[in-house]
């Protein structure tokens, strides 16, 4: 891994300092030999990401919110002067008619395996792509998920857009917050068995050993049910839920269906009725924005934890 600046002595060429930087993403190594001036995010996430950095000023639009989310007061009034320029996943077109020169995304987060929108496609278009480290299981090996997979992101952002004092200033508050409240949480006894219930009724779209959700859950000292499953986001049965018998529901909330929905369907689904979850009613809502990689993770993790072991 090549996260390294490269200070250069310009001063009597009247240049920048800053000359190049390389960073890793997913399997490649990208090279940036300038600060991109047209960027495009993509999801609500990661385009928080981008703005907890101060980077909307670098920034032509983002994409791929308002197809499946909707947006809350502080997400509105950081995008207010940005164009959403597509509501669900961007075509090639949309990202090269928009002049940009960088791409924040993830698999299945903007782009999908084999699709119209990769690093490759995109190449020849002079647009570098940078993928959520998160999201880096779909085309290839990486360790369980973890609080560092955020952090990594943030990090190399600010490598990749010359804010690399801001970006280590902000992780290293979120690192700090999050071991201050972990070393008062009073978590006695067994960790909690939780199911992440995202969507679906028929099979229900959960977070296995790969998705953010179980990394939140461990740092509020609980334990996702599936994350021994060898997948980031996918699908399960009901069947291998219930045979697990979670104590608590974690729902993810977006999209048409609300999260009262989703609470209703399980608590009025006999099927589910011996669940320990659905007996006890214990359900802990967590918003999309939450559930994902970005800046809203510690506040997840707080919300979490008074979810498992409030009164």
């Amino acid at each position: 891994m090549k996260n390294i600046l490269f200070p250069v002595a310009l001063a009597l060429a009247g240049t920048s300092a800053w000359a190049e930087t390389t960073v890793q993403s997913c399997d490649r190594d990208v090279t940036f030999d300038s600060v991109p001036q047209a960027a495009i995010s993509n999801d609500v996430n990661l385009t928080e990401m981008m703005l907890a950095l101060g980077l909307s000023d670098h920034m032509v639009g983002y994409t791929g919110v308002s197809g499946w989310k909707t947006l809350d007061a502080e997400m509105r009034d950081g995008v207010a002067a940005l164009p959403e320029l597509s509501a669900r996943y961007p075509s090639k077109e949309v990202l090269v008619g928009a002049d940009a020169d960088f791409f924040f995304a993830g698999w299945n987060y903007g782009m999908k395996v084999g699709g119209e929108v990769t690093p490759e496609t995109l190449a020849p278009f002079g647009i570098k792509v940078y993928e959520l480290t998160e999201s880096c299981i779909h085309i290839g090996d990486k360790p369980k998920v973890s609080m560092d997979d955020m952090y990594n992101d943030l990090l190399n952002l600010g490598r990749i857009f010359d804010v690399e004092d801001k970006a280590e200033t902000l992780v290293a508050g979120y690192r700090a917050d999050l071991a201050a409240f972990t070393a008062e949480l009073e978590a006695d006894g067994e960790p909690p068995r939780v199911f992440v219930y995202d969507s679906g009724e028929d099979t229900p779209f959960t977070a296995g050993r790969y998705a953010m959700p179980t990394a939140l859950i461990e740092a509020a000292g609980g334990k996702n049910i599936m994350d021994d499953f060898e997948k980031s986001w996918a699908t399960v049965t009901w069947e291998e839920v219930v045979d697990r018998n979670p104590e608590i529901v974690v729902i993810v909330n977006y999209g048409d269906v609300t999260a009262a929905q989703k609470r209703d369907f399980m608590m009025q689904n006999p099927a589910f009725a011996e669940m320990d979850a659905v007996k006890n009613d214990r359900f802990v809502v967590l918003e999309y924005v939450e559930a994902t990689p970005g800046p809203r993770n510690i506040k997840a993790v707080k919300k979490l934890a008074a979810g498992f072991w409030g009164e």
